[in-house]
């Protein structure tokens, strides 16, 4: 919506990024996919002087949620997961070790990431939209001119499809069905990497032609 301010900070050894999205009007604020560096992401929530309304996960990849229990011991608050993701969440301490990462707590989810729901911000909402493929409970957040998408498009390039749950059709299918029939101008802000333009990656994106 307009007025909202969104920033995002880039954490952890993969170098996923958070985003943090507060309505200065109301000062309320939405977290999404706090992978790392706990206090960081705190200090700039408290520097937007914002409430914490949202917290909120795009998929369950430790790299995207690791976080979320350090930052729940500050604001109490469940992590907001589409429930076909609620097995990678339970198994993210393996999948951190089999990363050769040190394991973290697994944070207390809630499974309400549905197809269609409002999540509301201020004056506006995000809008939840299924995408799966490089999980199977990935999802993506919109509003007016923006979509936040996880690892299902990069700036040219894709998200993965060989972890557990990954479907390399489905991903094709969410990459053309639900994010290329968005308005060609809306920024496509990925879990990693730079923002780019539906517009743009329908055009050059190598991987998933916009067809």
């Amino acid at each position: 919506m307009a007025g909202w301010n969104l920033e995002c900070l880039t954490v952890g050894p993969l170098q996923m990024n958070a985003w943090l999205l507060v309505d200065p009007a109301s000062g309320e604020a939405a977290l999404i996919d706090p992978g790392d560096h706990p206090t960081r992401l705190l200090a700039r929530l408290d520097a937007a002087g914002a409430r914490l309304r949202w917290l909120l996960a795009t998929h369950g990849h430790f790299d995207h949620i690791a976080a979320a229990v350090a930052i729940q011991a500050h604001r109490d608050l469940p992590l907001l997961i589409h429930p076909a993701d609620a097995f990678l969440v339970a198994a993210m301490p393996d999948h951190q070790r089999a990363f050769g990462l040190p394991p973290t707590p697994v944070p207390r989810i809630e499974t309400s990431l549905l197809e269609g729901r409002e999540l509301p911000l201020g004056s506006g909402a995000l809008t939840v939209t299924e995408v799966p493929g490089h999980s199977p409970g990935q999802v993506m957040f919109t509003w007016p001119g923006h979509a936040i998408v996880g690892d299902c498009i990069f700036a040219g390039s894709v998200g993965r499809t060989d972890l557990p749950g990954g479907d390399l059709a489905a991903l094709e299918a969410s990459i053309r069905e639900r994010i290329y029939t968005l308005p060609d101008v809306t920024v496509i802000h990925p879990g990693h990497g730079p923002d780019t333009t539906v517009g743009r990656e329908k055009a050059t994106n190598p991987f998933v032609a916009g067809r």
